[in-house]
């Protein structure tokens, strides 16, 4: 069990000890390197690097951003160096770092993700890993892996066997029951889960009828997300009390972030937000320390679930009456 760190900011996620609980989260924060250069890294409460696969990845190709507005549409493609340019590239600097650094790691099959989280053993100053299955499985033409309670299960339960790190997986909310989905991953293993990855979106130029997106659908990320990520995390915090949850999807704010915590979210990562101010993690993180502050409460822990009424999952409302 958690332990309370009182009169701090200081969260411990079942052994994951950050010093706060916002994070820069997956692909918005790279390794670090660039956003140290304009903030105190120490004061923020971990880093959550861009996925990283076994080969390099060139990515989609262009354009992969739109703006949307309430947020931001983006097809990537996991771009990234493959975990040898990672070693040699971005891993010098996370040695050093003064944050605690979760690895992200992607793949096509699950080999691919094994293959990464055999390697990380070998990584310094990385405290947990963050298995993406929300990206795509091609042994299942193209869908997520975290679409499947089975694939789910047997990308984390390989990732768990061979990884001396906690493994903390990342879902996407593009499922009917995203409860089944975290069930399958934390009995397969998963340390936590984190919470949600972006939503599946399109974008059209109403001018030209063309996508706006060359690879025509990408993830929605920013504030049209958040009650989306709220709900979710809701859901499977209720389900798995004692499942340390990550809660992501939105945050810009301190009551942002509030909102995830109550929702039961042990801690936060902030994304497209760092697009449009670098300093957002440590504003978040002074904010959280105020909202405490005016409700008499000794640390974030204390905050976390305390949403005021039904305590049981709710049904869907497709199911409802």
């Amino acid at each position: 069990m958690a332990t309370k760190v009182r009169g701090s900011l200081a969260v411990d996620l079942n052994g994951v000890v950050l010093p706060t609980p916002v994070l820069g989260a997956s692909g918005c924060f790279g390794s670090g390197a660039e956003m140290g250069e304009v903030i105190d890294l120490r004061r923020v409460g971990g880093i959550i690097t861009k996925s990283v696969t076994l080969k390099p990845r060139k990515g989609l190709p262009t354009p992969r951003m739109v703006e949307t507005p309430s947020g931001m549409l983006n097809a990537i493609g996991l771009q990234n160096p493959g975990v040898e340019g990672f070693i040699a590239k971005d891993l010098p600097f996370i040695a050093q770092v003064q944050t605690p650094v979760i690895l992200s790691i992607a793949g096509e099959t699950v080999e691919e993700f094994v293959s990464v989280a055999v390697r990380a053993n070998e990584f310094p100053n990385i405290v947990a890993i963050e298995a993406n299955i929300s990206c795509p499985n091609v042994a299942r033409r193209n869908q997520v892996f975290a679409c499947h309670p089975d694939a789910s299960a047997e990308v984390v339960g390989a990732v768990s066997r061979v990884s001396r790190l906690p493994v903390f997986a990342k879902l996407t909310p593009d499922v009917t029951d995203i409860v089944e989905i975290a069930d399958a991953c934390v009995r397969a293993g998963a340390h936590g889960i984190s919470l949600i990855n972006t939503l599946l979106g399109m974008a059209i130029d109403v001018e030209t009828g063309r996508p706006r997106l060359a690879a025509v659908t990408g993830g929605l990320s920013g504030p049209a997300i958040r009650p989306v990520a709220v709900r979710a995390v809701y859901q499977v915090a209720r389900a798995f009390p004692d499942v340390p949850i990550i809660g992501m999807g939105g945050v810009a704010t301190a009551e942002d972030a509030a909102e995830l915590i109550l929702a039961g979210a042990w801690a936060v990562a902030v994304g497209t937000a760092n697009f449009f101010n670098p300093h957002v993690t440590i504003e978040v993180a002074q904010g959280l320390k105020e909202i405490l502050a005016r409700k008499g409460l000794q640390s974030p822990a204390e905050l976390r679930g305390r949403v005021v009424g039904r305590r049981s999952v709710p049904e869907p409302a497709h199911r409802g009456g």
